[in-house]
């Protein structure tokens, strides 16, 4: 498993992603109104509803909460509030370089908190275009290895068009074309694969490799970055070493 599979996996097990369940159900509502208003309220023929629905039902998200995110993002809703996708670039602490999306229903809120997030750790927000360059945007899933071996994932991963393959910890990753999303995503489906994540990636061109001290603080950038209410998904270029991973464990 990469190194940001195995942070987020250490961040689930000591609570500090999304500790509250509220504030995964908010982002799970939003996640899933911005795919139904792109494409409609269709689960069987809307992909990204239905993957966004599929992750809302992993969490234990009642019901009534997912149908009310899908007719609020397809219109359905007259007096739901309106959210737009903005994608924010910075710096981080050596150079790191980070990219963020966000889902929010009040740009005014959203743009200073996340400046404030960046600043206080010694980063700072970038232009547009400024970073996102140093990103590729791919298609990603991530698998236990028990629900399909290396083997047959990586035939699988060549006849629909994948990047790259990867066998991990008891986990396989498969990188891919942003427009082989859907055929990808299908192809697993129809194997009985259930990922444990799934959806579009800015990955790294090239990743920089900081002392574990340095890494330390710039993941703690990034926890305040994520915990903001509007962020989605957080991407940077810093390459977690085993050594920073095992100190973040001993925290």
């Amino acid at each position: 498993m990469s190194g940001h599979s195995k942070w987020k996996t250490i961040k689930r097990k000591k609570g500090a992603a999304d500790a509250k369940r509220g504030a995964i159900f908010t982002r799970l509502a939003r996640e899933i109104g911005i795919a139904a208003r792109e494409g409609g309220s269709d689960i069987d023929s809307n992909f990204r509803l239905r993957l966004a629905v599929d992750k809302a039902r992993a969490e234990n998200m009642p019901k009534d909460n997912i149908e009310r995110a899908i007719k609020r993002g397809a219109g359905e809703d007259k007096d739901a509030a309106v959210f737009e996708e903005i994608t924010f670039e910075g710096y981080g602490p050596h150079g790191s370089a980070i990219m963020v999306t966000t889902v929010t229903d009040n740009r005014n809120r959203t743009v200073p908190d996340m400046r404030h997030a960046f600043s206080k750790y010694g980063g700072n927000m970038a232009d547009v275009g400024a970073v996102g360059w140093q990103f590729d945007h791919k298609s990603y899933f991530a698998f236990p290895s028990s629900q399909l071996n290396f083997d047959k994932a990586f035939e699988l991963g060549i006849t629909v068009g994948a990047d790259d393959v990867v066998d991990g910890d008891d986990t396989i990753e498969i990188y891919a074309p942003v427009e082989s999303f859907k055929t990808i995503a299908d192809a697993l489906h129809q194997v009985h694969v259930h990922p444990s994540e799934a959806g579009l990636r800015m990955i790294p061109k090239q990743e920089i490799e900081l002392d574990v001290e340095s890494t330390l603080k710039f993941l703690k950038m990034v926890d305040a970055i994520e915990e903001l209410d509007d962020v989605q998904d957080v991407f940077h270029n810093v390459k977690v070493s085993d050594e920073a991973l095992a100190a973040l464990e001993a925290e």
